[in-house]
């Protein structure tokens, strides 16, 4: 590994919140193959990398095209220095695949003779996924074998036929891109949720631009059926999105049809909270000249937060435990004191419990008579039963707006129940069926952005989007993500709409932070737990929370990265925060 290579890899790592372990050469990596991506400043660009030095044999050649196809700086120009005259035409748009840290490269079996001038190359590892023109990524974790000719001119190697499209490191990808969150809208409460995408670091000045350009484009794949956009498919730019001679940053668009007031402020939110991830404060934003929003000629993420659909960051949540048949207190009050009402009282054999984000709403499910009964009530009031038959229930979930809460029936069937102003519970309907086909539904978290669903299936992690239609909500677009990497996983929840926080079965690495396309997978220290564990917790800005074989455990990073016991003696504590 080349200096300036191990310079770059070792800044990426420091950047991150927590550390898995060092990587090691980039053939061999040692520990965890995936970090957390990180948010590269506007203006920082890596390190271009260098091209081929005099001599280098085929296989060291064509791992360095692969190394250099990292940067996409000036059409691949890096990766384009690996290239013979006769390669100049190598669309390097076709595709960008992300590969796992480890991959080989060697002579492809009986295809040519590497004694001659012209031999075969063959790239053989994992890919993590594909990221998508609309620079959406797409897992799909599966081996790849790929070759590449080299022909020898003049003394040197040069790739003489590449591949279609390129092939870059995780670390690699890291280091040149960096996320951003594109807006559309929950339809069925017209408020702005994010989607994330990946754009180069470089050029900076073009980052406004693209971002406009990702929103034109509509939602990801991940997204299709559950959220749209105020942008019609007609919609474009009227000129280029430039900044104004007094700072602003213009976004005028055109063909956008008729927008009444309220879908002009949704439009809005889009279009600044977008902006506001590639560092823009201030938007001028007009359609067809004149201001989207009249008396409005500037606008900032202040004027539109009100219709995101994210946590309020001034949000105190109370973290709760479920333990002895009791819902209980953990991070207010006495930790392991029952709380008041039936949940608490001893009325009731608890096995698992959720509140709504407001903590007006309790959902438990109890063993009443052998069997689970889900009730639902006010947190220190009688709870009502709710009629669903089944041997099993899943710990309870609600949606962000608190008017329902989901459960898994038997591991086969989502339940639904809608609770209308006058608080009766009434069984609502929902397609799971995408979930059921993966296997048994072991746990399932809807996100508190109210778009998407996290669940454990078949001891896989899969993630997929709510559609809402006619009363109807469908379970779609489910993605398994990096069975390689997570093991046997036993429980999940949201950190963010953009992550998760897994349990799993492995004792090196038994808690993980997951983005919601699992691209980046982070590691959490595991150090002062005892495996296996059997529930987390997360909430944003909040403690991590997991219940091991003596207790509850929390969280929240710092000098010394260690878990603090928060109770003990509970070996069958299932910890919650609202949600």
């Amino acid at each position: 590994m080349t200096g300036p290579l191990r310079r770059r890899l070792t800044t990426a790592l420091a950047a991150l919140l927590v550390v898995a372990g060092l990587a090691g050469c980039a053939s061999v990596p040692q520990g965890s193959s995936v970090q957390v991506l990180r948010k590269v400043p506007v203006g920082g660009a890596p390190a271009l990398p260098p091209g081929p030095a005099d001599g280098t044999n085929p296989l060291d050649l064509v791992r360095g095209f692969v190394y250099a196809s990292g940067s996409s700086t000036d059409r691949h120009g890096a990766a384009r220095r690996f290239l013979g005259s006769g390669a100049a035409s190598w669309d390097d748009g076709a595709a960008l695949t992300v590969l796992d840290e480890q991959f080989d490269t060697v002579y492809a079996p009986q295809l040519a003779d590497h004694d001659r001038d012209t031999t075969v190359v063959r790239i053989r590892g994992t890919q993590v996924g594909t990221l998508t023109p609309n620079g959406a990524f797409q897992p799909d974790e599966s081996p790849v074998e790929v070759d590449v000719t080299v022909t020898r001119h003049d003394g040197q190697w040069r790739i003489s036929r590449p591949p279609d499209g390129v092939l870059v490191r995780l670390s690699d990808f890291r280091s040149n891109y960096r996320t951003v969150k594109t807006y559309f809208i929950d339809p069925a409460r017209g408020l702005a949720v994010p989607d994330v995408r990946y754009l180069p670091v470089v050029p900076a000045r073009a980052q406004a631009s693209r971002a406009v350009e990702l929103l034109l484009n509509g939602p990801s794949a991940a997204l299709t059926g559950a959220a749209t956009s105020e942008l019609p498919p007609g919609a474009r730019l009227r000129s280029n999105v430039a900044e104004t001679p007094d700072g602003a940053v213009l976004v005028d668009l055109t063909q956008v049809g008729t927008l009444d007031g309220a879908a002009r402020r949704r439009l809005a939110a889009q279009v600044v909270l977008t902006l506001s991830e590639v560092n823009v404060g201030r938007i001028r934003l007009l359609v067809d000249g004149a201001p989207l929003l009249p008396g409005d000629i500037d606008l900032t993420r202040d004027d539109v937060t009100a219709l995101s659909a994210g946590v309020d960051p001034r949000a105190v949540p109370q973290g709760l435990v479920v333990a002895g048949g009791r819902v209980r207190q953990l991070t207010s009050g006495e930790p392991g004191s029952p709380i008041p009402g039936q949940a608490g009282n001893g009325d009731l054999e608890v096995l698992s419990a959720a509140t709504t984000v407001d903590g007006r709403t309790l959902a438990v499910v109890s063993r009443e008579s052998g069997r689970p009964l889900l009730r639902i009530g006010s947190p220190d009031g009688p709870l009502q039963a709710v009629a669903l038959d089944a041997t099993s229930m899943t710990r309870p979930s609600c949606t962000a707006t608190g008017e329902e809460v989901w459960t898994v029936l038997d591991g086969t069937t989502v339940a639904r129940v809608l609770l209308g102003p006058t608080g009766e519970p009434r069984i609502g309907r929902v397609d799971g069926a995408e979930l059921a086909d993966l296997g048994v539904i072991q746990d399932l978290r809807l996100s508190r952005d109210g778009m998407r669903v996290a669940a454990v299936v078949g001891g896989k992690l899969v993630t997929a989007v709510v559609a809402r239609r006619d009363g109807e909500a469908v379970i779609r677009n489910a993605r398994v993500l990096r069975p390689g990497e997570l093991g046997e996983v036993v429980a999940v929840d949201w950190r963010a709409p953009e992550s998760v926080l897994v349990a799993n079965n492995r004792a090196d690495r038994p808690v993980m932070m997951v983005t919601v396309d699992g691209l980046a997978v982070q590691t959490i220290p595991s150090i002062n737990l005892t495996p296996p564990l059997r529930a987390v917790t997360a909430f944003p800005g909040r403690a991590l929370l997991v219940a091991d074989q003596g207790g509850v455990w929390s969280f929240s990073s710092g000098e010394l990265d260690t878990w603090r016991q928060v109770l003990g003696g509970v070996p069958e504590a299932i910890p919650f925060y609202p949600g």
